[in-house]
């Protein structure tokens, strides 16, 4: 049974950070592609960014610049720092990953608020 736990979120002012963390357990394939997405009220969600397996890194045009996505094959974790947050970045956090064997997975969100 492959499961993702996320962590990390919170509240945070505008022009703050946060770290989300995203462990990943259960897996026998090794994770190909690593990635986040968000959902905000009200709206779809959204792909936020990705890491391959060889740490080539793809973002949103409304993150790129202020967010990082890093991933430590050894732990199995993934990370998104998060830097210069805006009130338009509050949403429902998810990680996601494309295993070897063809199946993707998603975790069940960490809430991320930026509010002053």
């Amino acid at each position: 049974q492959v499961q993702l736990v996320e962590s990390g979120g919170g509240l945070v002012q505008p022009g703050g950070s946060l770290r989300l963390s995203c462990a990943v357990s259960g897996s026998s394939y090794s994770s190909y592609i690593m990635g986040w997405y968000r959902q905000a009220p009200g709206k779809e969600r959204e792909w936020v960014a990705r890491i391959t397996s060889g740490s080539s890194t793809y973002y949103a045009d409304s993150v790129k610049s202020r967010f990082t996505i890093s991933r430590d094959n050894a732990k199995s974790t993934v990370s998104l720092e998060m830097n210069s947050l805006k009130p338009e970045d509050t949403a429902v956090y998810y990680c996601r990953i494309w295993t070897t064997d063809g199946n993707s997975y998603w975790g069940q969100g960490t809430q991320v608020t930026v509010s002053s």
